[in-house]
This record gives structure tokens, sequence and C-alpha cells, in this order.
């Protein structure tokens, strides 16, 4: 799947991307509020990540490339995981150089049209660490409400599981 805004093209990964991936995502202060990413994040970990089989079926795992007058530009990443039956949970980041610059939201909104529309997903729920607010404000931006509840998700950088602040979205 891909989709396109106003800023930014949403595209899945290739192997050639690995590099830009790489240098995007290498960065302690993303994977930190990255559940389940491994610490410290090598080159192998972004070339094993883009080579993984997919199947047709499967929900959209893609990157966020910012669209430039040249070539575009590698800002993040944002995806859709399973959660259940006709359920997803929204996953993104962003590099650290374009935070405040409003891609995870105008990312997260296209994802969640694509989820309502293309996808007839029926609720979304999503995530982030307790002290990563920044996170919650996009959510909440996008429509998702906080559940209340609270998860705890493994951070590698952390070496320890930290609270996660469930939020919902139904479709």
């Amino acid at each position: 799947m891909f989709a396109r805004t106003e800023r930014l093209l949403l595209r899945p990964g290739w192997g050639e991307d690995a590099p830009a991936f790489f240098n995007a995502i290498a960065d302690e202060a993303i994977v930190d509020k990255l559940p389940g990413t491994p610490w410290p994040y090598r080159a192998e970990d972004a070339e094993a990540y883009l080579a993984r089989d997919k199947a047709p079926g499967d929900l959209p795992e893609l990157l966020i490339y910012a669209r430039t007058h040249g070539a575009p530009r590698l800002v993040g990443g944002i995806a859709l995981r399973e959660d259940g039956e006709d359920s997803a949970e929204l996953d993104y980041w962003i590099a650290r150089p374009c935070w405040g610059l409003g891609f995870a939201t105008e990312a997260g909104k296209a994802v969640v049209d694509m989820a309502r529309e293309g996808l007839r997903l029926r609720s979304l729920r999503s995530g982030h660490f307790a002290d990563n607010p920044a996170s919650g404000r996009v959510l909440e931006k996008l429509g998702f409400v906080p559940t209340g509840e609270v998860e705890k998700r493994w951070s590698a950088v952390r070496g320890e599981k930290v609270d996660c602040l469930m939020y919902a979205l139904a479709a």
C-alpha cells in the first residue's frame, strides 16, 4: 500500500532503503520510545527488518518520506500491527531532526484513513510511554482517546519494561 499527503509519501520499505532507514532510526532518543526495538540498533537490524517476508494480506508497514523538489527524504516509519480480529495497533516513529514538524500527525491521518476505508478495520489502538507526552498529543489529534489502561512494554534502551499509556479509536 502507498499513500500520499500534501508533504509526504508513505510506502513499503525496500532493501535499498536500509542505509537511510538505519541513519534515521539508530538514535537512542528514538529507540528509547519504541517498545521491542533492539539497542544498540545496528545496520544489520535495519537490513533484516526491511528483508522480512511479508504476505499479501499483511497490514501495512510503511516508511515516511518527505516529498521534496529532489529525492524524497526518509523522516520516519508507521505501521499497523494486528491486534485481534478487525482491529490493529498503530505504531510510528519520526527521526529526531523532524520532530515537531507535524509529520507524525500527517502520516497518522493517512494511515487511519487507510485502516478505515481500505482495510475496513473496526477499531484501532495505540500507546505511548508515559514519559513521551508528545506522542499522546499526536494520538489525540488523530482522534484517539485514552482508555485508562497501562501496559508494560519492553524498552531495550532502558533495559526494563516501561508503562505504556493506551489509547483507542473506534472506526
